[in-house]
């Protein structure tokens, strides 16, 4: 219990997750970045991509995370995250026909297109399939 320290992954809709765990690896903005009980304290902004953690059984788990904000505290990480969601709620086929969409988007090169979101969309979609893949 002594290494142990609590995480919460808030997103607007929900909290997705509210538990004590041993370790942290995050895509901070800055570059990808880990902690464990008693780190220094800062906040960062987060990438699109997976937040790794070791819960308190020893357990590695994963989450998609969709960019948001970062404060690591020494007994304490909060995640605000505009959307997350644990590996195994990740509808694998749902992700690959956004994958698909955003990939005809980018070919597509209409005027109207709105290259930014397509590929934040393609960013999202390739993570998530990326870490449903792995369970």
């Amino acid at each position: 219990m002594a290494d142990q320290f609590f995480l919460e992954v808030v997103t607007p809709q929900k909290a997705v997750v509210s538990e004590d765990i041993r370790s942290i690896s995050a895509p901070g903005s800055e570059g990808e970045f880990c902690a464990l009980k008693g780190h220094t304290t800062f906040l960062t902004s987060l990438k699109i991509g997976t937040i790794r953690y070791e819960d308190a059984a020893g357990n590695e788990c994963l989450l998609f995370a969709n960019g948001g904000f970062a404060e690591v505290l020494p007994d304490k990480v909060t995640i605000l995250a505009e959307s997350a969601e644990r590996s195994e709620d990740i509808n694998l086929s749902r992700a690959k026909e956004a994958l698909a969409r955003a990939e005809r988007r980018l070919s597509d090169k209409a005027a109207d297109t709105d290259i930014v979101r397509a590929e934040a969309a393609l960013r999202r979609a390739v993570s998530r399939i990326k870490m449903a893949e792995v369970r």
